[in-house]
């Protein structure tokens, strides 16, 4: 007899290898932002152009039976232009409301860092508590509205930084780079053909793995997954020594302890595990932790990364036997 458990995993393993006919060389991609989506999180990716960061998320919108919605953020895009407005109807003579792109189940914010504060802080009501505020009336998201939203690491001018804010209700930083060699060489032959990924996807090559309203029951086994005291215990301890090691300027808060633990859950299970280890908290120290941190200035300049910091943190931190 199958346990809920044992679903949860079947569920997730058929959704990576669906996702897998399309995102080709990026395994590990794919199960972060699966992570994500089991755990009713929210999604950074980082990466350069050209490496398949919208063409995810539509796969997994697919694979999942979810909508999706896209946002080219740039300087001049408005609030109301996410959240949408009330446009008054004049052979109705009232006001109508228009819903924006907001308003799906999976959001692509693409570029989010090219929109300033004021246009990005649209998204921290919907990120946090799934509604939206328009002319003081509160609008509910789908129950499993997940946001997305993409950046590009090498490139500064016409900018403008996440707040910290805004970058605490990532779950993950997932850093998403060009597949290896043999994969891109993989890409590079379906090219030529008429297998491509787009063309793979828009003719009904990925199948759907769950309905939307699987979800939620989904996301409750997760529970069911083991998680020990002393590796509880191991997961604040390390959230906590960010704040004191001598490189790190600005600590993670209790909210990244949350996602640290959440996401071993989530991880165990793509493992094919119902309980999680040491390696699972390890793994994701750094897609949880290192866009939460802010390193001194002095050791920003000495060459210094996050990535080293939260290594070099993993390493004084005794881990649970």
């Amino acid at each position: 007899m199958e346990t809920p458990v044992t679903q949860l995993k079947d569920t997730l393993a058929r959704a990576r290898a669906e996702v897998a006919k399309v995102i080709i060389g990026q395994s590990e991609v794919i199960d972060l932002a699966l992570v994500a989506i089991f755990t009713h999180q929210h999604a950074l990716i980082e990466g350069v152009p050209g490496v398949a960061k919208t063409l995810l998320v539509r796969t997994l919108g697919h694979v999942l039976d979810c909508g999706f919605g896209r946002i080219q953020f740039t300087p001049d895009l408005m609030p109301a232009d996410i959240t949408g407005t009330n446009v008054f109807n004049l052979q109705r003579n009232e006001f109508t409301l228009i819903r924006g792109p907001v308003f799906t189940t999976f959001l692509l914010a693409d570029e989010i860092n090219r929109a300033p504060a004021k246009t990005q802080s649209a998204l921290l009501q919907a990120m946090q508590e799934r509604v939206v505020t328009i002319d003081r009336d509160t609008l509910p998201l789908p129950p499993d509205f997940t946001v997305f939203a993409t950046q590009n690491p090498i490139e500064s001018e016409g900018t403008y930084p996440l707040a910290e804010a805004q970058k605490d209700r990532f779950m993950l930083k997932i850093s998403m780079r060009a597949p290896e060699r043999d994969g891109e060489l993989e890409l590079a032959r379906r090219c030529l053909g008429d297998n491509s990924p787009e063309a793979v996807l828009e003719r009904g090559g990925v199948r759907p793995v769950i309905s939307a309203a699987d979800l939620a029951v989904l996301r409750g086994q997760l529970g069911q997954i083991v998680l020990r005291e002393e590796l509880l215990t191991y997961a604040v301890d390390l959230v906590r020594a960010t704040r004191s090691h001598e490189s790190v300027l600005v600590g993670a808060g209790p909210r990244a302890t949350q996602s640290l633990l959440l996401a071993a859950r989530a991880w165990a299970a793509l493992a094919g595990r119902d309980f999680v280890t040491p390696d699972d908290i390890k793994g994701l120290a750094t897609p949880v932790l290192e866009h939460r941190l802010i390193l001194r200035p002095e050791f920003e300049l000495e060459g210094s990364t996050i990535a080293e910091a939260i290594e070099r943190i993993l390493q004084l931190v005794p881990v649970p036997r």
